[in-house]
């Protein structure tokens, strides 16, 4: 009892393009998935926001990585560098003489193998977490939309990340059907890229690609507020001058298309597994957006028509699954789905 003041909880969601860390039920740090390194010390130099000014702007001396790729770790010591840098962050509000014990809950793609599970899970604990639990991207975002998720009753949530989408239906505490397919927002912001170049012989980097989805990304062209035209400048593929385009909400709709397809076929193979009372449960209240890609103007709109089934956008979607991370660490006694 004495030093149970010295244990920090910290709910994490790693996320393939930003890491969103909640402390006390306030967000305490929320950034882009993202290390600079030395190439000469092997050393971090930036984190967050400061490396993704970096990113794609660098020398030979240094390097932009993204420790996460399809909702998993890619690179070990780059994921186990940026999650000490970020509870350092957060750990620099306090002041101790001591480094805490930590109690980590962390949301992982629903499907992980036992592999990318065990490189979440050792991160973790490389990075100072004593107690770890892991929990499901889906079943976090239920909880963080405010799903009753051990009711006796279907819940269905769409959670559209940086790497990957994840669908599930869930009840009684446990997810009953799931697909994870790798397709999210860096497929989508590469989707865009491709677009540029063929169609307008303009070669962009990610970031501009990601300004562009963030400026008139969209999945149907007759929007009721469509967003004004974003203007680029980048080289001509052949000739290298600077050349200027004006992209629309219509062009990106059709470069999307492909993706978003995807995703739909994925919803619908989901459906076609759920058994009939839970599928009459989704009917009722409708399945549930979460994620960034959530944010795609039209998105509910076209899958609603597509599946015919009503689709909600979760509030601040982006944030729905840190927020349940954030629930199941207060009741990780509770919650029979969290692993330890």
């Amino acid at each position: 009892m004495a030093f149970s003041f010295m244990t920090q909880e910290l709910a994490i969601d790693l996320g393939t393009a930003n890491t969103v860390i909640f402390q006390n039920d306030q967000i305490a740090l929320d950034e882009p998935s993202i290390v600079a390194i030395d190439n000469n010390t092997n050393k971090c130099i930036a984190l967050g926001h400061k490396a993704k000014l970096m990113h794609e702007r660098v020398n030979p001396g240094i390097k932009t990585v993204r420790p996460l790729r399809d909702g998993v770790i890619a690179d070990f010591n780059a994921a186990e560098m940026m999650i000490r840098g970020f509870i350092k962050q957060v750990n620099s509000k306090r002041r101790s003489l001591f480094s805490p014990n930590l109690k980590i809950v962390v949301g992982i793609p629903s499907g992980s193998t036992e592999v990318e599970i065990r490189a979440v899970r050792d991160s973790s604990e490389h990075a100072g977490g004593r107690d770890v639990y892991l929990i499901f991207e889906p079943m976090a975002a239920a909880l963080g939309i405010g799903l009753d998720v051990e009711a006796p009753k279907g819940n269905m949530v769409v959670d559209i990340g940086g790497g990957t989408t994840e669908i599930a239906v869930i009840s009684l505490g446990g997810i009953v059907e799931q697909d994870s397919i790798r397709v999210g927002g860096d497929v989508l912001t590469a989707d865009i890229q491709n677009y540029l170049r063929q169609q307008h012989n303009i070669k962009v980097g990610e970031t501009t690609a990601e300004k562009i989805k963030i400026a008139v990304g969209s999945v149907i062209p007759d929007l009721d507020n469509p967003p004004e035209p974003i203007m680029i400048t980048g080289p001509n593929m052949m000739t290298a001058h600077p050349v200027d385009a004006t992209i629309s909400h219509q062009e990106i709709a059709h470069c999307l298309d492909k993706s978003i397809m995807r995703i739909e076929a994925s919803i619908l193979h989901v459906l076609e597994q759920t058994p009939p009372e839970l599928y009459s449960d989704i009917v009722e209240n409708g399945i549930f957006l979460s994620g960034g890609g959530a944010l795609l103007r039209g998105l509910d709109k076209r899958l609603s028509e597509k599946v015919n089934i009503p689709f909600h956008v979760a509030e601040d979607p982006l944030r729905a699954v840190a927020r349940g991370t954030c629930l199941a660490l207060k009741n990780t006694a509770k919650y029979p789905f969290l692993m330890k």
